[in-house]
């Protein structure tokens, strides 16, 4: 069993709207690449969880960073391999996903 992290942010839909609205988050998709072109949240950028690199995260440059994935699973195992890697500054994911966003009738980028 994966062993929980500490510390985590859970975003609100409406907290990841008004962030990305206003410039305040950077998104990071980490749902696979044929996932991420059949749809995906405007403004957000692909790190697939199969070749995950922390590395290629965005630094926040005073941003924060939000990882999201279709439910929430996959962005919390993304997050687990960026404390890894010593990616303190990555603490944020949508648990909500793109399923939720999707569902709620979100624009959706394709």
């Amino acid at each position: 069993m994966a062993q929980t992290l500490d510390n985590i942010e859970n975003i609100s839909l409406e907290e990841l709207k008004q962030g990305l609205a206003d410039g305040a988050i950077l998104l990071v998709d980490v749902r696979e690449p044929n996932e991420f072109a059949a749809g995906h949240i405007p403004g957000a950028t692909l790190n697939p969880l199969q070749s995950f690199d922390p590395s290629k995260l965005p630094k926040g440059q005073g941003k924060r960073v939000v990882l999201s994935c279709r439910s929430g699973k996959r962005s919390l195992a993304a997050l687990e391999l960026a404390r890894k890697a010593g990616r303190s500054d990555v603490t944020a994911h949508y648990p909500g996903g793109f399923q939720e966003w999707a569902q709620r009738g979100e624009k959706v980028e394709l």
